[in-house]
């Protein structure tokens, strides 16, 4: 259990850290051209993946922060049941993650999204360190699941 709160500490603080800094450096509206298919920039989403439910009210960000913090309870007693070592790696992931946009949440009422990816004129939704760690933990635990021998007692 240690590696995965371990890991979802790192993936927490990171995730704080870069936010801050571009918090920090730029205002809204600004996109800093880093490759000609990667800019920063400062977006500030209300809903969730891709932006979804950002325009349903008030509310949306203390229901999605609501729904994030079970979640995140979940994945913990996983974590303290889980006696694989890549699904503790891949929990530890996912829960820095989802906390890091929480406290987004919690202290903006938006999540601070920076990373913009874009061929040509056509651009990926911008998102941040948080995202990135979900992302990772959750095709850790598909590969887990497709690939991983069960475990004999």
């Amino acid at each position: 259990m240690k590696r995965g709160l371990l890991i979802a500490l790192v993936v927490l603080i990171a995730d704080q850290i870069s936010k801050a800094a571009i918090l920090g450096l730029m205002q809204l509206p600004r996109s800093i051209e880093i490759l000609p298919v990667f800019n920063i920039v400062l977006a500030m989403n209300r809903g969730v993946s891709f932006s979804l439910f950002a325009n349903h009210g008030e509310w949306t960000p203390h229901i999605l922060t609501a729904v994030a913090l079970v979640m995140v309870a979940g994945l913990l007693w996983w974590l303290r049941t889980a006696e694989n070592r890549l699904t503790r790696i891949a929990i530890g992931f996912v829960v820095g993650g989802a906390l890091g946009n929480v406290i987004d949440r919690v202290r903006y009422g938006a999540v601070v999204d920076f990373l913009d990816v874009h061929l040509g004129a056509s651009h990926w939704p911008a998102f941040n360190v948080a995202d990135s760690a979900i992302t990772i933990g959750a095709i850790l635990l598909m590969l887990d699941a497709l690939f991983s021998r069960p475990q004999s007692r």
